[in-house]
This record gives structure tokens, sequence and C-alpha cells, in this order.
């Protein structure tokens, strides 16, 4: 809209009106004879076209700025409420794109533009940060999660985990190993118990955490690995079926990270919030752990 207020000229033209209504600046329109009702006195119209000329001429917006965020599938409820409290102290947006983190991890080698990325591991943030495709000195570790073998079904699966043995079932679902990392790590626990060979023609394979939890919530398998927040609400064990938390040392531990790749103020001002007290209280309430 550039020289747009040169170009405006008498009674035939449209000669523009703004309002400020909460947030956002909103340009109206008067045209024909209405553009030329008095709008108060003298100086009141000087005031109105001086801020019109400011805007036509990109003057720096007040308003607050939108932020895409990459978000690892198994945090998508997380990541959802710590947008929603960001958003009440802010005046910015946040726009959350769910995903499997390999997924994601492509998107951005190829140009996605995201500012920030909150992965389900360590692995991609940081060969993003070695490519010179994330911000230097950004990447830092967000929550640890947590892998549970889980049946909607209260007698399906055992405290040690030996339906995994016994093969009372026949299906089981898990994230892809290639593309997720709690797929990565359900297959660590399988080789750890000497069944991933075996069970190879009984697994279902989700493209990231949130298919495999669904494949098993509407019982096109029995049991699968999911993350502990998708069952735990509000760090509390689920009030329906079974599981089996295997330990720890079965696989190596899901170390979640968060990376800045656009460097804007509204970006490293959410990822400022996503370090504090308040986020890290709330992570810690989805049943992940915070270093």
């Amino acid at each position: 809209m550039e020289n747009q207020l040169n170009c405006l000229s008498d009674n035939d033209k449209e000669r523009p009106v703004y309002q400020t209504r909460h947030r956002a600046t909103v340009l109206k329109f008067r045209s024909g004879h209405d553009a030329l009702r008095p709008m108060g006195n003298r100086w009141t119209r000087v005031i109105q076209w001086g801020v019109a000329f400011m805007l036509l001429c990109g003057f720096p917006s007040i308003q607050g700025a939108d932020v895409r965020v990459a978000v690892a599938t198994n945090f998508n409820r997380t990541a959802t409420v710590l947008a929603h409290r960001f958003e009440q102290q802010s005046q910015h947006a946040i726009r959350l794109i769910f995903g499997s983190t390999g997924k994601h991890y492509a998107q951005i080698t190829h140009g996605a533009p995201f500012e920030v990325f909150l992965a389900a591991d360590e692995r991609r943030p940081a060969l993003l940060e070695k490519n010179g495709l994330a911000v230097p000195g950004t990447r830092f570790t967000y929550a640890q999660g947590r892998l549970v073998l889980w049946s909607p079904d209260a007698n399906r699966v055992d405290a040690k985990g030996d339906v995994l043995a016994n093969g009372h079932f026949r299906k089981l679902a898990i994230a892809n190993p290639k593309l997720a990392p709690y797929g990565f790590a359900a297959r660590e626990i399988l080789q750890a118990r000497g069944l991933w060979k075996k069970l190879q023609p009984r697994l279902v394979r989700g493209e990231n955490i949130g298919q495999a939890y669904q494949f098993v919530r509407t019982g096109n398998a029995q049991l699968g690995f999911v993350a502990a927040a998708q069952i735990f609400t509000g760090g509390n064990l689920p009030d329906t079926g079974s599981w089996w938390v295997p330990p720890q040392s079965l696989y190596t531990p899901v170390m979640q990270q968060a990376v800045l790749i656009k460097d804007t103020p509204a970006a490293r001002a959410f990822i400022q919030f996503v370090k504090s007290d308040v986020a890290r209280n709330i992570i810690r309430q989805h049943g992940y752990g915070t270093p």
C-alpha cells in the first residue's frame, strides 16, 4: 500500500479510518460523501491521518507475533497447556504443529518455517545445531519421557511385562523406531528381552507415538508401548487398563530437547517460558521428568 495516501483524492475515493480494538488495529473505510463528514475537531483529524500515514508506510506494529512450534506427538497435551499459559501472559500467539520427531527434522532441513522445535530426543536438535540450521547455544533438555506397556484391558498386562513372552495377544503397537524416539526405546526393550525378532509378525507400527496409542485405544492392537504422559493424567496412574513400567536400564533415557530454529523476540520469549518454574511444574504434572 505504498504511497496510497498520496493517491487518495476527493469525494470519489475511500478514506481510511483507524480504530483500535484490544491488541489489533482494524482498518475501516468510509466512501463517497460519508468520507467528508466531520470526525471531530481539526486536531483529531490530524492525529487520525498521522496514524494512517505511519501504518501505511510500514511503521512498526505494536501487535504480538505468531510463533510456529514443531512439537513431538507425545508432548501434544502438555504443549497445548504451555502455549495457552504463555499466551495469557504475552501478546504473542503460539501455533503448534504436531508430528514425529523424525518427520519434523526432515521438514526443518528442507526449510519448513518453524521458529521452535520441541523434539522427543537429543539427537535431532544436536544435528540441526551442528549443521547450522538452529541458533547456536539455544538447545536444552525440557523433559524426560518414560515408556509404558499399556492395555485398556485390566487383565492383559502383568506387573513384570511377561505378557510379551507368553504371547497372549494378537498385535503389539509401537511407534516407528526410525522416526520416533519412543519407538526406538520400545525396540531396545524388546531386544533386551530377546523378543524383537520373535514378535515381528505381531508388531503394528505407528508413524509416531500418538498413532501407536490410538492403535491400542481403539482395539486395533491389544497392547502397546506408549508414552507415560499419554495415560498418566496429572502424574497419577490411569483409572482403567493394565500396564507395566519397564526399568530404565532396558532402554536409553528419552531426553527431550528444544532448540530455537529462527531467532525472533517472540520465539525467544517462548523458549524462556518453557525453562521457567511455571512451565516445569506443568511438565511434571503431565507425567514427565524435568532436569
